[in-house]
C-alpha cells in the first residue's frame, strides 16, 4: 500500500521555477511537497569546481530584469550572495567579415559601426516617426526589417535571438518572445521614444531593476543550494519515478515511486513546472486534445562546450562574449567569456569560455560525437579567438535535447489553453517556461506570482 502524505500544495519539478515557488509558499506558512524525478534539484542549473575553474552547466547567468529576481537574493542573503557582472564585460561582440566588432551601445555608435549598412543607419533617425505595426503575430525578423532594416536584423537581432532562444527570428513572434519590445511599439509607436519615456517616474521598488547580468558568488549552484536549505530537505522528494496526478473530487492525488516504494501526496493545489512534452503523462485526466497545444511546444537542441585555459594567449577578453550571425555561416552560435564576466572563474591570467552550438540553426549538432564536437570547436576557436595552439586545460561537453522553448506563432493558442485548463480544473497551475518567458528572472517572477496567488 502506498504511503500517503498530506500537503497544502504539491509542486512538480524542482527546477528554478519549482524551487522558488516552494520557497515562497513555505515562507507564507504553507505545507509543501516538491517532487522531482532526478537525483538533484536545480534542473539544468549546476556549477562545478575543477582544476582551478568554476564553470556552469545550463544557464551561465541571468539578467536583473524583474524586481522579484533582486528580492529573491535579498530573501536568501543568509545562504547565498548575489554577484553582478564585472563592469569591464559590458561590451558585446558580433562576428562580421572574419573579425569581432563591438555591438553599438547607443545611437552614436550605431551610426558609426561597420556592422550596419549606411541606409539602415539612416533608419535609426527615422525610427521614431515610423507607423506602428498592426500584425500581432509579426515575427521578430519582420518587425526589425520594417523598423530598422535588414542589416540590423542580420548583425544585431539575429545573433541576439540565437543567443537567447537559440532560435530563428523568422519564426519567433515578438508579442510572445519579446513582449517588452512589442509593447514599446504598440504603446509609444517607437522603440527609441518608448525607451526614453519608460525611464521616467520609476518607483523606488522598480529602481531595483538594473538589468545587470547576475549570478551567485562561486556559481549558480549556490542559489540552488540556498533554496534547498531554505525549503528544507524534508520537503523535497528526489528520485521520483512514475509520477502521475489524478483528480479526486476537490483534491489532487500525486502518485509516484522512490526505489520501488509507492507514495502519494494529497493536496488542494498542484503546481506543475515541467516541460510541455511531459504533461500528457503527468496529467492523464486531461483529454489528449486539450493538452496537445501545450505538449507540442518545440524546444531548441543545444550543445555547450566549456574550455578552460590556465594561461590565455588569445585575443583580449574585455567583453561579455561574442555572438555569431547566421549569415556568417560559422558552426557555433557564440562564445561567452565567462572568466571576464564573473570573478574567480579561472586562474589568474587564465580564461574560461563557454561555447554554444546547434539550436534551431543546426539541430543535428547534438548528435555529433564528443570528438566531432571538439574538432569543430578547435577549428572555430583557433580562428575566431586568434589562438596559435588549441591546448585547453579543461574541456567539458553538455548536450541539452530540450534546451529552450520556442515562442513561435502557436504560443497564443498554448497560452489560451493553459488559462482554459486552469479555469476548468480548480487548483491546477501550469507553470514553467511553457509561458511567461524563458529567462531566470522570468522564472523567478512567475514563481513569486504563483506563490502570492495561493491563499
Amino acid at each position: 500500500m502506498a504511503k500517503e502524505i498530506n500537503s497544502d500544495v504539491t509542486v512538480i519539478g524542482a527546477g528554478l521555477t519549482g524551487l522558488v515557488t516552494a520557497f515562497y509558499l513555505i515562507k507564507a506558512g504553507k505545507k509543501v511537497k516538491l517532487i522531482e524525478k532526478s537525483d538533484r534539484s536545480g534542473g539544468v542549473i549546476n556549477s562545478f569546481e575543477e582544476n582551478g575553474f568554476i564553470y556552469e552547466a545550463g544557464p551561465n547567468s541571468g539578467v536583473l530584469s524583474t524586481v522579484e529576481a533582486v528580492e529573491l537574493f535579498e530573501d536568501l542573503k543568509e545562504f547565498c550572495t548575489l554577484e553582478t557582472a564585472n563592469k569591464e564585460s559590458k561590451k558585446r561582440l558580433i562576428w562580421k567579415n572574419s573579425e569581432w566588432q563591438a555591438l553599438p551601445s547607443g545611437p552614436i555608435s550605431a551610426i558609426t559601426t561597420p556592422l550596419f549598412d549606411f541606409s539602415d543607419k539612416l533608419n535609426i533617425l527615422c525610427e521614431p516617426f515610423r507607423k506602428k505595426g498592426n500584425n500581432p503575430d509579426e515575427s521578430v525578423a519582420d518587425l526589425v526589417k520594417r523598423r530598422l532594416g535588414k542589416s540590423f536584423l542580420d548583425y544585431a537581432v539575429d545573433p541576439f535571438v540565437s543567443g537567447i532562444y537559440a532560435g530563428n527570428p523568422n519564426n519567433i513572434v515578438t508579442k510572445y518572445a519579446l513582449p517588452k519590445l512589442y509593447t514599446l511599439e504598440q504603446e509609444f509607436g517607437s522603440f527609441i521614444k518608448g525607451s526614453i519615456l519608460k525611464k521616467k517616474d520609476k518607483s523606488e521598488r522598480a529602481k531595483k531593476v538594473t538589468r545587470e547580468v547576475f549570478s551567485a558568488e562561486n556559481g549558480l549552484k549556490k542559489l540552488i543550494d540556498a533554496l534547498n536549505q531554505a525549503i528544507g530537505k524534508e520537503n523535497i522528494l528526489l528520485n521520483c519515478s512514475d509520477i502521475r496526478i489524478n483528480k479526486v473530487e476537490n483534491n489532487y492525488k500525486t502518485s509516484f515511486k522512490i526505489n520501488n516504494e509507492e507514495f502519494s501526496v494529497n493536496s488542494e493545489k498542484i503546481v506543475s513546472s515541467v516541460g510541455g512534452y511531459a504533461l500528457p503523462e503527468l496529467l492523464p485526466f486531461i483529454p489528449e486534445d486539450d493538452i496537445k497545444p501545450i505538449s507540442r511546444l518545440e524546444y531548441a537542441k543545444v550543445v555547450q562546450v566549456i574550455l578552460g585555459f590556465k594561461t590565455w594567449r588569445g585575443i583580449p577578453l574585455d567583453a561579455f562574449g561574442g555572438l555569431v550571425p547566421s549569415v556568417e555561416n560559422r558552426k557555433i552560435l557564440g562564445v561567452l567569456f565567462s572568466s571576464s564576466i564573473f570573478k574567480n572563474r579561472a586562474p589568474e591570467n587564465g580564461a574560461l569560455l563557454s561555447i554554444f552550438m546547434g539550436g534551431m540553426r543546426n539541430p543535428d549538432a547534438i548528435n555529433l560525437s564528443d570528438e566531432e564536437i571538439t574538432q569543430i570547436v578547435k577549428s572555430e576557436i583557433l580562428d575566431m579567438m586568434k589562438l596559435n595552439n588549441f591546448n585547453p586545460d579543461l574541456i567539458k561537453i553538455f548536450r541539452y535535447h530540450k534546451a529552450i522553448p520556442q515562442y513561435e506563432i502557436s504560443s497564443g493558442e498554448r497560452f489560451a489553453k493553459i488559462s482554459e485548463l486552469e479555469n476548468n480544473y480548480n487548483g491546477l497551475i501550469l507553470a514553467g517556461n511553457i509561458r511567461d518567458g524563458i529567462g531566470m528572472a522570468d522564472r523567478i517572477k512567475q514563481a513569486k506570482s504563483i506563490a502570492d496567488s495561493i491563499k
